[in-house]
């Protein structure tokens, strides 16, 4: 997916559901005509009752109509509030799956940024709060509009003088609510932000809680959480005590419009320049100006928030992916096939340079074996390759062409890579080996777990293949997750296969047995393989050595043996060990 650099605006997904918002529109319209039409009918039975001008089966029709009326006001009603909400619901869907998908593209810097705890919380808090913002800001926006236009209207034609007193209160109840819902707008945002380091630190904990508990960490980390919690209560508090004071505030502006009506609408029966009827109509619509009345704090105070939160989406769009498809890329290039090259390539990262120069040519089918002290960039190197990182110099070819050239789902559809601490998904074993396949094949996950060793592991699980193996793979031994993440490697049969320390965790007994049935799958691709076992890389056809971020040494093993450095020292240590054995 190629994401644009500026999101698209909140408002542009609103208009997509352009026809739904004009129906949302019209049910307002109708659901409040309705409810304007019946203080008409109460003030017409009232003032005839009250001048004993109504006959029995008048009275009755009156009724019916009354009833008619708020029928179809509570079925109007009904659509007025749910065609909204669910436009609220559509755009929230929508722009939860552009920021899931943009987080998608973006590099592994980028999650360096943005902690994993304050994404999720972007994507469910935020995503929640925008939705209600939009669905019952939209409704209540309408239902408000049309209670005042016409509620207003028909008030001015009854009383100018009584409207008019009630029309300068609504100036200062709209100053009280927007200088309320900019003080909850700027304590929503710091809720959130406390939520997202929450969030954070309790995700933090749960995935090492093995760690917490092998350092005897609990009390600490319970305190830790203890400081987090308060602030976020304290937050919440400081929120609330704004929020909260809108209704009172509200109801009292409410309270002193009622007062008003009595006061000099009661005046006005009295000198008989108002009927009994009418001042009851006056005030029913006051009556029904009040939710619209005292919801416009609220309403101003929900806006704020969804803006609010909207922001805090939208400043994770902002972020364009680094590594993507760009003006160089050529979509019809297909296929990688060839000779894989490294020139003058080097990698800084503030202002720290990592990876220096290198430069070496890996032939087509060839086996490429990579070692060096911990540190010294050998994962660095092979992530260039499929383009999890970018070269800040030199340039990456294949077959002659600059990777930058392939369209990323092409290059990377063609790069299988197993990792030494594998990503494994709360799925089941044959699901995690078969994750790189377009399409789920039992015959090629049977066929690679026979090829990295793992069948005999599969027999002790309870379900076999079928078996949930948990939150990153915790039902598995280490071993085995990196056995299947050598089998989730080879399934998609990729022309380019990166083995990144794979067999760290297991016995020379289970190397060599995986060793041997990956030689077919060896021939049949360009091979990189990180390993610090010599054992691992005699067979390969080229071996770098990699140190602080350089090649100090490159040759086949022979060659590396015959010359004094980190190879030679490390084959004789590990030699001694093993007959120490």
């Amino acid at each position: 997916m190629n994401t644009p650099d500026i999101p698209p605006r909140l408002y542009r997904y609103i208009l997509r559901y352009w026809k739904m918002l004009l129906a949302g529109f019209l049910m307002s319209f109708v659901a409040v005509s309705f409810n304007t039409c019946i203080p008409f009918l109460s003030r017409y039975i009232i003032d005839a009752l009250t001048g004993a001008r109504i006959s029995g089966a008048r009275l009755l029709a009156y009724l019916g109509l009354y009833l008619a009326a708020a029928s179809g006001s509570a079925f109007f009603s009904y659509w007025m509030r749910f065609i909204p909400l669910r436009i609220g619901h559509r755009v929230e869907a929508d722009v939860r799956r552009d920021l899931f998908a943009h987080c998608t593209d973006m590099e592994p810097a980028f999650f360096r940024r943005y902690h994993t705890g304050d994404l999720i919380v972007r994507l469910s808090a935020d995503m929640q709060t925008m939705a209600m913002s939009v669905g019952q800001g939209f409704m209540q926006i309408c239902r408000m509009t049309f209670v005042l236009l016409l509620a207003f209207g028909v008030m001015f034609s009854i009383s100018v003088n009584l409207t008019l007193c009630i029309m300068a209160l609504v100036p200062l109840m709209t100053l009280t609510f927007v200088w309320l819902s900019k003080r909850t707008k700027r304590g929503h945002i710091a809720v959130h932000e406390q939520l997202s380091e929450m969030s954070t630190f309790t995700q933090e904990t749960f995935t090492g809680i093995q760690s917490v508990k092998a350092f005897s960490m609990e009390g600490r980390w319970a305190d830790f959480f203890e400081e987090l919690n308060n602030t976020l209560m304290g937050r919440n508090i400081k929120l609330a005590r704004v929020h909260d004071a809108i209704w009172p505030v509200a109801a009292f502006w409410f309270s002193l419009g009622s007062a008003m009506i009595l006061l000099v609408g009661g005046r006005l029966v009295i000198r008989e320049q108002m009927t009994l009827g009418e001042l009851v109509q006056f005030n029913q619509y006051l009556l029904y100006m009040q939710w619209p009345l005292l919801s416009l704090g609220w309403i101003l105070t929900l806006i704020q928030r969804g803006h609010a939160s909207w922001r805090r989406i939208r400043d994770v769009l902002r972020c364009p992916p680094a590594i993507r498809d760009a003006a160089q890329t050529v979509p019809t290039l297909r296929h990688v096939a060839g000779d894989i090259r490294f020139h003058q390539v080097s990698l800084e990262e503030n202002g720290a340079r990592l990876i220096d120069h290198i430069s070496f040519t890996a032939c087509a089918g060839s086996r490429v074996g990579i070692t060096g002290p911990v540190g010294s960039g050998k994962t660095l190197l092979v992530s260039m390759l499929p383009r999890l990182l970018e070269p800040t110099e030199g340039e990456i070819t294949i077959g002659g062409i600059n990777i930058q050239a392939y369209p990323l789902a092409v290059l990377r559809g063609h790069i299988g890579m197993a990792e030494q601490e594998p990503t494994l998904f709360s799925q089941t074993l044959s699901e995690n080996i078969a994750f790189g396949l377009a399409d789920f094949s039992n015959e090629k996950v049977l066929q690679a777990a026979d090829i990295a060793h793992l069948c005999g592991d599969v027999e002790a699980l309870p379900d076999h293949y079928e078996t949930m193996i948990g939150e990153k793979g915790v039902r598995l031994s280490g071993g085995q997750r990196q056995r299947t993440s050598i089998s989730r490697a080879i399934t998609r049969e990729p022309a380019v296969l990166i083995l990144d320390d794979v067999l760290s965790a297991v016995d020379t007994e289970t190397e060599a047995a995986i060793l041997k049935k990956l030689k077919p799958v060896f021939e049949a691709r360009t091979t990189f393989f990180v390993s610090h076992r010599i054992s691992t890389l005699r067979d390969m056809d080229l071996i770098l050595v990699m140190e602080e971020g350089r090649i100090s040494q490159q040759g086949t093993h022979q060659d590396l043996l015959a010359e004094k450095g980190y190879y030679q020292r490390m084959s004789d240590i590990q030699e001694l060990a093993h007959r120490v054995e």
